[in-house]
């Protein structure tokens, strides 16, 4: 399968990239500048397109199978900016793939983001552009996965997670752990069409995932 990366650059799109390399799939890397695109060899992407989620993602979608979106406008953004990426940009690029006739979209997303009035007040714009981002996927007609992970760290993977529709706990989880979770989604037909959390927990990634 070959698999647009969106967000690449990212934290979690780099562990993504990584992992993909060990993996019979392929990854194209897209990014936002031509500068960014040795470290994407690098890490393992097979290939690296530029493009800009504001513009036209058309050629980077080219022959593709599938499609994880991990990009996001950073904590340190304002509001604006967070509606530019996380909403519409994520809703350009579902648009532009449905149009491209991909079957599959991985969309990372938030624990959440189905409440977002319920969420903390600074993150609480955030959480509105996950719901519209995550609610217009849903609508593409695309067979799709969302995925809400908690709030995110920078400590090791764990390889141990716990998934479930709505996961009634607060907890967190290694960026690394959810590149994990985005990859054995992308093979486990049981989660097309379902929206999901996910925390660090006791059972191994796969395993979790296949139970769901």
């Amino acid at each position: 399968m070959r698999v647009l990366i969106v967000g690449a650059n990212g934290k979690i799109g780099r562990h993504l990239l990584e992992l993909m390399a060990e993996s019979p799939h392929e990854a194209r890397a897209m990014v936002r500048d031509a500068d960014q695109i040795p470290l994407m060899e690098k890490l393992g992407a097979t290939e690296a397109v530029v493009a800009d989620l504001e513009g036209d993602c058309g050629e980077a979608l080219r022959s593709c199978d599938a499609v994880v979106f991990t990009a996001g406008s950073g904590p340190h953004t304002g509001p604006d900016k967070t509606v530019d990426v996380d909403q519409n940009g994520a809703m350009r690029i579902v648009d532009a793939a449905a149009a491209a006739g991909i079957r599959r979209f991985v969309m990372v997303s938030a624990m959440r983001a189905d409440e977002p009035d319920k969420g903390p007040e600074k993150i609480r714009h955030y959480l509105l552009a996950k719901q519209k981002a995550d609610d217009h996927l849903r609508a593409s007609g695309m067979d799709y996965t969302v995925v809400r992970p908690g709030p995110l760290t920078e400590d090791p993977a764990t390889g141990r997670i716990e998934v479930g529709d709505k996961l009634d706990r607060t907890g967190k989880i290694p960026r690394e752990d959810v590149a994990a979770v985005l990859l054995a989604t992308l093979d486990a037909a049981n989660t097309e069409n379902r929206t999901f959390d996910v925390l660090s927990g006791e059972i191994p990634v796969a395993e979790a995932v296949a139970g769901l």
